[in-house]
């Protein structure tokens, strides 16, 4: 951002908060939209986390590590929780949390069926929006357990927009606004609008209530919600909480309240008579259950855990009803006066001011809207995660405890973990967990906006409650034990790079923290990972699910695969740490020696990736299969695994280099040592104005790739780069393993089988991190050759272009997906885009998992921001701020 430009008034507030220990607001979207079917709530002796914890019992029993809702927000220890309930008058429970499918009812695993979309939000949550869609009459729960149960996985997933319940508009749109006052008080708008032709009913439960941890944790004092005033139109609860403090929360527009306790119903979980009828799902029972004396005892009860006002509204034809509420530290004599609403425009105002400094003044109002959005699904993506394994796997005292199996199943090996964090989501209904190298890609874009939020993300893999003693980054909580790409350390290079870029800071302090917690992580990988000492890596699942025509991480005994992306993720994490090394030397001579260090380990994995892996035949890059006869069969796949090497790129400026003779002297010793012994040599080529290129791929190579990756009939579409070249689709690769036929083929949209859960597809899609990285790499390899490569784009065409104007293509055409076109379609919705034509829904943006290999349909999880938040990177890059 210019340095002329004004600060903004929520910079002033990242400003504030960056000088904390934890640099994060005390207030925030904090909450989980699916606590239900996952590892932590999963205490069965197998494992079956979707089993254990349902859906149907999520109304009705409390959960242990966590708390969800719609649109909700907590505190960053999630002791306080709010979110709204909704009755359409027809539904048998309460709209209480969002609806979807456990791995085993979708045809493609878990999805979630519902309508919902993140508009605004600022990094300090001082604003924030949220829509979410109800219909008015029955919400189709069993129709869309039932049709998905019976389609095959070649089928398309039945969605809620296909079972025809928003056909006449007949629906709710619930918007929700949260604004702050100050850093503990909230301001709080609920708008419903009626978007039938004819009037209709809703109940409006805005719900507040402690996350039960007494039962768990022994505590002391038990916190409690109090209504210590009632009057006809407005009333006042005191939330009393130890650790937390008083909270007052206000309400106005009604005097109807309901209170209970966020206990379980045991007599419905467990059979076993409740000691109190004042349990978790009593609302449900009393409402929508149609329980009158049930409903008289809550609405009687003053005091709980868990409480809402009720709203009964009937809504004319599009129409709309407002409500208010206020959740503060402190008690305030008149909540909804004149300057409740001034908060709402005051701090509306702020975000636009805070968002127009990261794009230019041409930039369409589309795209911004886009990029807008983009930011929003990001910030909404944070949420408070708890998990502390130890406690997980023995049980807590006064709980039965946990059959003696899980000490030696899932995750037995991660006792040290014990996280109490706020982290950024892929996605927080279907993802609902950190995954690490998603991470890495969040803090990208996290970085524009909140580079000190993006670096304590880093930092906070690396802490010793993440990391393990030897120095493994926990996964994801399915199997913290997997291997994901390393992509630590190039993320913390992009966010040190973004920062200096936007915001004029040199964080060189952030670089070294990360720095010396990735050597232990580098050694764990170089120790573990490299089966026969040869600097070949064989590291299992790294991520990209079913990719590989066999599962990688489950071989036969004795057979190894030697991987290309394993290598040159390797390669990749290498010359990153080269980088960061590098970069730190420049003030402090005393990293000289690990610049060399790293630079060595890139020379020994370039040199073996080229000389094993390597097809001259076919100018690409293949996976070895060694079986156990010593019998090595070439796996011809044209996948990403094989276009990964291109992301090994360094550049070493002139100016850099001059001040490290001692590196530059062991580098010459090198590159004779090699040539002289007839070695493979890694590609290095100096430029005219004296910057160094290394590159895992040589020139000649290098531009075969690009080839391959440019040309429309491999991997080039109409949405970006295909995972899986569509030359597969008629030429699909076999292998016999085992007495068993394994195939992969060309599969553009969802996945055809059921490895790793299902619900994701490498084998066609395009997937925006990866693109993002190509892209990436292609601006690079720009900045160092300029005009000295040009390719035809896409290949067999006349249209000769630089490697940056490629870039620029490549981004244009990922935009060009999202972007509204003449005809009010996007491509991203597909066969949705009849709904999203309408007036009031032509600015909905959804950002997915991936995207359709031939038509750039969304695919996948739809909320994903998480990576696709990404686009926001790109947006800027072809919008930039002068």
């Amino acid at each position: 951002m210019s340095n002329t430009k004004k600060i903004s008034a929520e910079q002033e507030r990242l400003n504030v908060n960056a000088k904390k220990e934890v640099p994060i607001e005390k207030w925030g979207p904090y909450l989980s939209e699916r606590q239900w079917g996952t590892v932590r709530e999963d205490y069965s002796p197998e494992g079956n986390a979707w089993k254990y914890f349902t859906h149907e019992q999520s109304r009705s029993r409390v959960y242990r590590w966590g708390e969800d809702g719609i649109a909700g927000i907590s505190d960053l220890h999630q002791n306080l929780c709010f979110a709204i309930a909704l009755w359409n008058g027809k539904d048998p429970i309460l709209k209480e949390r969002l609806f979807g499918l456990s791995n085993s009812e979708g045809n493609h695993g878990e999805d979630v069926k519902e309508l919902y979309y993140y508009l605004d939000n600022t990094p300090t949550h001082f604003y924030m929006e949220y829509l979410y869609k109800y219909p008015q009459e029955i919400f189709p729960y069993e129709e869309l357990i039932e049709v998905n149960r019976h389609r095959s996985k070649t089928e398309p997933e039945f969605e809620i927009l296909d079972t025809g319940i928003f056909k006449e508009n007949k629906y709710f749109d619930v918007n929700i606004r949260y604004a702050k006052n100050n850093s503990e008080d909230i301001c709080i708008e609920i708008i419903i609008t009626n978007r039938a032709e004819t009037e209709a009913e809703i109940t409006l439960l805005p719900t507040l209530w402690f996350r039960n941890q007494w039962i768990f944790s022994n505590l002391q004092q038990k916190p409690v919600l109090k209504i210590i005033s009632s009057q006809k139109n407005n009333g006042v609860v005191k939330a009393a909480h130890k650790q937390l403090g008083d909270y007052f929360f206000y309400y106005a527009g009604t005097s109807e309240t309901v209170m209970t306790e966020n206990e379980t119903n045991a007599e419905k979980i467990f059979n076993i008579r409740n000691s109190s009828p004042f349990v978790k799902d009593a609302f449900h029972d009393a409402i929508a259950g149609h329980n009158s004396q049930l409903y008289e005892l809550l609405k009687t009860n003053s005091k709980g855990t868990k409480f809402s006002p009720i709203y009964h509204f009937s809504i004319p034809a599009k129409g709309f009803r407002r409500v208010t509420l206020r959740l503060s530290k402190g008690e305030i004599q008149n909540p909804f006066d004149n300057n409740f609403d001034n908060v709402f425009e005051k701090r509306k105002q702020e975000a636009d001011e805070f968002y127009n400094n990261f794009l230019s003044e041409d930039c369409p109002a589309d795209i911004r809207k886009i990029q807008r959005q983009a930011f929003a699904g990001l910030l909404w993506s944070k949420q408070f995660y708890q998990y502390d394994i130890e406690r997980w796997l023995e049980g807590d005292p006064a709980e039965i405890p946990p059959p003696p199996e899980r000490k030696y199943g899932r995750n037995a090996k991660w006792k040290h973990l014990k996280i109490a964090d706020v982290i950024s989501m892929p996605d927080k209904w279907e993802y609902p967990w950190f995954a690490s190298w998603d991470l890495c890609f969040h803090c990208i874009p996290m970085a524009m906006i909140d580079p000190v939020f993006a670096k304590n993300q880093l930092i906070l893999l690396c802490r010793e409650w993440f990391m393990n003693p030897f120095g493994q980054i926990p996964a994801y909580e399915w199997n913290f034990s997997d291997v994901n790409p390393p992509l630590q350390a190039w993320a913390a290079m992009q966010v040190y790079k973004i920062e200096k870029t936007f915001h004029n800071r040199a964080d060189i302090y952030f670089l070294k923290r990360i720095f010396q917690k990735l050597l232990i992580n580098f050694t764990w990988w170089a120790n573990r990972e490299d089966e026969n000492e040869n600097n070949i890596f064989t590291g299992g699942f790294l991520g990209l699910d079913n990719i590989g025509v066999i599962d990688r991480d489950s071989l036969p005994p004795g057979v190894f695969l030697e991987q290309v992306d394993a290598t040159a993720w390797m390669g990749m994490y290498a010359l990153n740490m080269m980088e960061i090394a590098l970069e730190i030397a420049q003030s402090d001579s005393s990293y000289e020696d690990l610049v060399t260090k790293f630079y060595e380990h890139f020379v020994l994995i370039a040199s073996s990736l080229n000389e094993t892996l390597w097809d001259a035949d076919e100018n690409f890059f293949y996976d070895h299969l060694h079986m156990q006869d010593g019998y090595s069969i070439s796996m011809k796949v044209r996948s990403i695994v094989g276009l990964s090497v291109l992301f090994n790129v360094g550049i070493i400026t002139r100016d850099a280099l001059q001040k490290l003779p001692d590196f530059k002297k062991r580098m010459d010793y090198i590159r004779k040592y090699r040539l002289k012994r007839n070695k493979f040599l890694h590609f290095e080529e100096m430029s005219d104005e004296g910057h160094l290129l290394i590159s895992l791929v040589p020139k000649e190579r290098l531009t075969k790739l690009l080839s391959v990756v440019l040309d429309e009939n491999e991997f080039l579409s109409v949405g970006g780069i295909r995972a899986l070249s569509k030359y597969h689709k008629d030429h699909p690769f076999e292998l016999q393993l085992d007495h068993k036929t394994y195939s992969i083929s060309y599969q553009p949209g969802d996945s055809n089988d059921s490895m790793f859960g299902g619900n994701s597809n490498w084998r066609g899609p395009v997937w925006m991190p990866l693109d993002f990285l190509i892209i990436k790499t292609l601006q690079q390899l720009h900045g160092f050759y300029r005009n000295k490569i040009q390719l035809p784009f896409p290949t067999g065409s006349g249209n000769i272009l630089e490697l940056e104007e490629i870039s620029r293509e490549l981004s244009k055409r990922f935009l060009a997906s999202f972007q509204i076109n003449a005809d009010k379609s996007r491509r991203i919705h597909g066969n949705a885009n009849w709904f999203y034509q309408q007036p009031e829904n032509k600015d909905l943006v959804l950002f997915y998992e991936y995207y359709h290999g031939d038509s750039a349909m969304g695919m996948g999880a739809s909320h994903q921001t998480g990576w696709s938040s990404l686009i926001a990177a790109l947006i800027n890059q072809n919008f930039p701020v002068s």
